[in-house]
């Protein structure tokens, strides 16, 4: 069971990127829980996730320019991010949990994308 993340990369100030994360192998159920990111000498900290009842969550930072939705047939949760800044600039991290095989995997993250904001 794997998470794969995709869809970083360079884009300038204002621009926008849209994360992928999908979950490979025998799947049979999958649970996205969020998007978190990091930079060097910091904490991973949450971006944006999926509350109780299914309500979304955002940090104070990206609320109004990202978006998290999923879409559990493809077993893939997805960041839309747009009016990019140029402290957005990290490496971002999915978070879900999986079932495969009979067997439930508890947060699972994916390897990180990185996305880089110039100014």
């Amino acid at each position: 069971v794997q998470l794969q993340a995709s869809g970083g990369g360079l884009v300038q100030a204002g621009g926008s990127l849209r994360l992928s994360c999908v979950a490979s192998g025998s799947i049979f159920g999958f649970d996205a829980k969020g998007w978190y990111r990091q930079v060097p000498g910091k904490e991973r900290e949450l971006v944006a996730g999926f509350a109780s009842g299914g309500s979304t969550k955002y940090a104070d930072s990206v609320k109004g320019r990202f978006t998290i939705s999923t879409d559990n047939a493809k077993n893939t949760v997805y960041l839309q991010m747009n009016s990019l800044k140029p402290e957005d600039t990290a490496v971002y991290y999915c978070l879900a949990d999986i079932k495969s095989s009979g067997t439930y995997y508890y947060n699972v993250w994916g390897q990180g994308t990185l996305v880089t904001v110039s100014s």
